[in-house]
């Protein structure tokens, strides 16, 4: 799977570092999303493992009751990360202009990525640094809703439905050589398309795209 370079393209493209430059102390996505991403956490991840949040904010929605050896935070926004207190340490860098992560091999367990597929401009690229930096049987974890920042995600998304949107992110795991067939969870939305765009509770969508490094 190689995305075209028309895919790659954002409705703007000035540097992502300064749409990113002011915090945002909100979540982009509604409690039941929530809820249902803290409750696969909840069953997907082990206590006492070391995680890796990708693309992560000043929250990161791991179950209050689990212990972890480390979680290491990754964003754009320093000032949101430093709010994050889950986080054991963090960094700052755009993955669209450097997709190399600087962490070692085979060192997490477990790699989370919530709400942020939609801006990566080199899947492809990212996808094989998650395989590089996961342990042999680690766990990788894509949670994605139907909202975005619609400027900042890439054409292949913003043209795509929500069940195209699915298989987009398998191919992204497909196209790694050793991760295992990737599981998909899928909530649809049952509110009419005009109350989830207005924020009607329990209106958005979840979906969670799971692999595995064999």
């Amino acid at each position: 799977m190689q995305l075209r370079p028309n895919q790659r393209l954002k409705l703007d493209d000035t540097d992502d570092k300064l749409f990113y430059a002011y915090p945002r102390f909100v979540t982009h996505v509604d409690e039941g999303f929530i809820q249902q991403l803290t409750d696969l956490y909840r069953d997907r991840l082990k206590p006492n493992t070391r995680i890796f949040d990708m693309m992560s904010s000043w929250v990161s929605h791991l179950p209050e009751e689990m212990e972890f050896d480390h979680v290491e935070g990754h964003g754009l926004n320093g000032e949101e990360l430093a709010r994050n207190a889950r986080l054991n340490h963090y960094f700052v860098q755009n993955l669209n202009e450097n997709p190399q992560i600087p962490l070692p091999d085979e060192d997490f367990d477990a790699v989370l990525n919530c709400v942020s597929v939609q801006y990566m401009q080199y899947p492809e690229a990212v996808f094989s640094e998650i395989y590089r930096i996961l342990k042999p049987g680690g766990v990788a974890i894509i949670s994605f809703s139907n909202r975005m920042f619609f400027e900042k995600a890439i054409q292949a998304w913003r043209e795509a439905s929500e069940s195209q949107r699915v298989e987009l992110v398998k191919a992204y795991f497909a196209s790694v050589p050793g991760f295992t067939t990737a599981e998909v969870i899928a909530h649809k939305s049952t509110l009419p398309n005009i109350l989830q765009w207005l924020g009607a509770a329990g209106g958005d969508p979840f979906y969670a795209v799971i692999a595995y490094r064999s």
